[in-house]
């Protein structure tokens, strides 16, 4: 019974232990996480304005279909 309650207590204060070791290469790693975020991040901005060219593309298009779809209409309607 003792082991099974000593072994918890000693597995939190190994966890303990090696949460508290501070590493020398925080710099390097600082860098290296901000370099991956500023890349993110470019990724993000030119996916948004690709979709927003898209969505304009679109809106366009959907624009002169109505246009012709308006004009077609009245045709069918002069024939009458």
């Amino acid at each position: 019974m003792k082991k099974i309650v000593a072994l918890p207590i000693i597995a939190a204060l190994a966890l303990g232990v090696a949460a508290c070791h501070k590493s020398d290469d925080s710099a390097a790693n600082n860098a290296d996480t901000s370099a991956d975020l500023n890349a993110a991040a470019n990724d993000a901005i030119a996916d948004v304005n690709d979709a927003t060219a898209n969505a304009t593309d679109n809106s366009a298009a959907a624009l002169d279909n109505a246009a012709s779809t308006d004009s077609n209409v009245a045709n069918t309607t002069n024939a009458m």
